[in-house]
């Protein structure tokens, strides 16, 4: 068991609520954001975890917003002790063929998905350096290794999660900082559960495994990277896609 702080972006997602329902399991003081708690029902989904043993907070923070992300760390760290932990996870989506994607739409995923891990990372990371210890793991896709098609957006920002965690890795080693990355295939999510039925039976196809992935098998992935005994993993990228996409 821990002590340790863990915040989770998006963690009330799909892939996210599990995350936080394994962390919270080993004793993490788990935080999770989100946009809107009103919208989200924020409230609803705590009680769901809370009755099945599961104490996770919550705060609300735009994590595309420099700024707000400053201030949702200081009273992060200021409720609930140090961040020790940092799962980058929020993401939106925002599909359209390269030649019909109007620019909002790139902006809105780049923002999300790709800058929301600087803005979040910047505003804890010196605290985690004074400290000598951090664990950062940042949640890509099998999509930013492969492309897909009308997913232009999306797959520019998942890709350059992973180079963001290289980079991040160097930097932080000698601090006792790791930064981790996580591409996950198709998971069985409200994401994925929008996709067409014909359009998920070709991608099943092409899966060798047979089906879509579940989120605690994500999630237990992100458990043994925020692990005090994973330091010497730093900079890795880690695919769990039921063997969908391989390479060294």
């Amino acid at each position: 068991m821990t002590n340790r702080v863990a915040l989770v972006t998006g963690g009330n997602g799909g892939i996210g609520t599990e995350v936080c329902k394994y962390l919270s399991a080993l004793g993490y003081t788990v935080v999770s954001t989100c946009v809107n708690a009103d919208k989200e029902d924020i409230l609803g989904w705590q009680e769901e975890l809370q009755a099945e043993g599961h104490q996770v907070n919550w705060v609300e923070c735009d994590v595309s917003d420099f700024n707000a992300c400053g201030a949702m760390a200081e009273k992060v760290e200021g409720e609930y002790g140090p961040v020790d932990v940092l799962v980058n996870l929020a993401g939106i989506t925002r599909d359209a063929f390269i030649h019909k994607m109007e620019k909002d739409a790139w902006d809105a995923v780049i923002n999300v998905n790709l800058t929301s891990a600087f803005n979040v990372t910047r505003n804890l990371i010196d605290n985690m350096r004074s400290r000598g210890f951090g664990r950062i793991i940042n949640i890509s896709s099998v999509n930013g290794q492969t492309g897909q098609f009308g997913q232009t957006n999306y797959s520019a920002a998942k890709a350059g999660l992973h180079g963001f965690t290289m980079a991040l890795a160097k930097e932080g080693a000698r601090k006792g900082i790791t930064a981790n990355t996580v591409s996950p295939g198709y998971i069985n999510t409200s994401m994925t559960a929008a996709i067409p039925d014909e359009v998920k039976e070709q991608i099943l196809a092409q899966v060798p495994a047979g089906r879509m992935g579940r989120p605690d098998e994500i999630a237990r992935v992100v458990a043994f990277l925020a692990a005090d005994e994973s330091e010497y993993i730093n900079g890795a990228n880690i695919p769990v896609n039921g063997a969908l996409f391989t390479s060294f």
